[in-house]
């Protein structure tokens, strides 16, 4: 059986595959990575897979047909998001049009939190591939090719007669050394200089080593809809041959992106990676998301390993809104973290939120003021975005602050992140004010213009990365989101 893994086409540059789907400012744009690691498994089945990914390559929905009925497959897997569903599944019910045989699937984090209501948007769709769905797509792709018994595919939601059946979850993959790498399938399929990430040398390739988080984040969409709690990781070895294959087999790639939600959860095994890295001498830049409660010695492991960026979500500078979203996280830890840093040599990218539970202007005063005093190498102040699935959208929902119910309200007419919380005490257009406001003050400083002249001189490979995220992000410092 032939299956087509796409990524449907929506506003040009749409990065559907991050935790925030939208265009974004700085020019970010990620690879299809969840249907890339599915297409790996399935080529390892001996299926005949292809991957196409209409926002990095420029397609629209007209020649993603075309191509798709051409390779007329059996199986199409369509990547969704929040803001893009009924884009999605419209593009999905005109592939069905013109392929009738073809068992139209839908996978993401959306339709995994809402699967029986993805799939009354329109009967053209056949079904939803929920959570993790690696070997989900494997096993419908064998029992569609034997004329099977559906309701044995587990993980699936799909139309039995006029009726939605949802068969039992799919348990979590605990074997994750045994999925393909997938920059095997980057090379095979994508054009690695299409996709790019504001923090990172470019061009960059996206991995993950684990899946799963043990943190509770009441906003986070990954460990909700798609991998849960359970911390599940690929060995070291395993981790360090991937670096070697990517090294050997696309020299051109500058820095390797670790995506996992969070990489510093088991300090043992970092270190291990670490120490890998530096033996088989594979010499290549990467960076990945910690929390503030790694230590000095595993950092400077890390950067004598080839890290050059850490990212880390500080949320808040207000303990209490940390804890409401339940961070795990001590606001007292974070000026000890990132003296660290500086002491390890490493980058710093630092998130921050606008619009938790207990958000008013002066936490937002505080959060700025942290902001400022750390002077992170690359900072993004966000309103928070709450996904269905995550706790954070129940709240939202529970406490009537979503201003819309139309999910294409999540991002503006340009494809840009949209606030659609109104706080009590705080209008969505006030968030997203804080956020320009914020995002203007600290880019434009005298101090931050120094620091990032001096680093370009005295690191010039940085000029490269800097240059191309400035001119990306410049007309939104001067203008803001919605003017």
């Amino acid at each position: 059986m032939k299956i087509l893994m796409l990524n449907p086409p929506f506003f040009p540059r749409y990065s559907r595959s991050q935790r925030s789907p939208a265009v974004t400012k700085s020019g970010t744009l990620y690879y299809p990575v969840w249907l890339a690691y599915a297409t790996g498994v399935l080529e390892k089945k001996g299926f005949s897979v292809k991957l196409i990914d209409a926002p990095a390559q420029g397609l629209n929905p007209q020649t993603v047909i075309e191509l798709a009925r051409e390779y007329n497959p059996g199986l199409i897997v369509i990547g969704t998001s929040t803001p893009s569903i009924y884009n999605d599944v419209e593009i999905g019910a005109k592939l069905k049009a013109v392929l009738p045989e073809s068992f139209i699937t839908l996978v993401g984090t959306h339709v995994s939190a809402l699967p029986e209501e993805s799939l009354a948007l329109n009967k053209n769709i056949d079904a939803v591939a929920r959570a993790e769905y690696d070997y989900t797509i494997a096993e419908l792709a064998e029992v569609l090719g034997n004329k099977g018994d559906l309701t044995k595919v587990l993980g699936i939601s799909f139309r039995q007669g006029e009726q939605i059946a949802h068969n039992p979850d799919r348990a979590k993959i605990s074997n994750l050394d045994e999925i393909p790498f997938v920059s095997s399938v980057y090379k095979q399929h994508l054009n690695i200089n299409n996709y790019f990430f504001a923090a990172s040398d470019y061009p960059m390739v996206q991995i993950f080593t684990a899946r799963g988080c043990p943190f509770q984040c009441f906003f986070c969409v990954y460990p909700q809809t798609i991998h849960g709690n359970l911390y599940r990781t690929r060995s070291a070895e395993n981790v360090v041959d991937e670096f070697a294959y990517i090294k050997e087999n696309l020299p051109e790639v500058r820095e390797v992106v670790i995506e996992d939600d969070t990489f510093s959860v088991d300090k043992k095994r970092v270190k291990k990676i670490c120490e890998l890295l530096i033996e088989r001498k594979i010499n290549l830049k990467w960076n990945a998301n910690v929390r503030a409660d790694i230590d000095l010695a595993t950092m400077q492991l890390m950067k004598k390993a080839g890290c050059r960026l850490i990212i880390i979500g500080f949320e808040s500078a207000d303990q209490t809104i940390l804890d409401n979203i339940q961070k795990g996280a001590q606001v007292e830890r974070m000026d000890q973290f990132f003296r660290d840093t500086k002491k390890a040599g490493l980058l710093l990218h630092a998130a921050f939120m606008a619009g938790n539970p207990g958000e008013t202007k002066q936490t937002l005063a505080k959060t700025f003021a942290l902001a400022k005093r750390f002077m992170p190498d690359t900072v993004q102040f966000f309103p928070l975005m709450a996904y269905p699935g995550t706790k954070a959208y129940q709240w939202a929902k529970e406490n009537n602050l979503l201003k819309s119910q139309c999910f294409s309200d999540w991002v503006t007419k340009e494809g840009l992140h949209n606030c659609v919380l109104n706080l009590p005490n705080l209008s969505s257009q006030e968030l997203v004010e804080w956020c320009d406001i914020s995002r203007k003050k600290y880019y434009l400083s005298f101090r931050y213009l120094c620091y990032k002249a001096m680093q370009m001189i005295l690191h010039p490979q940085e000029v490269k990365r800097t240059m191309r995220a400035m001119f990306k992000f410049r007309k939104f410092l001067w203008r803001g989101s919605f003017k």
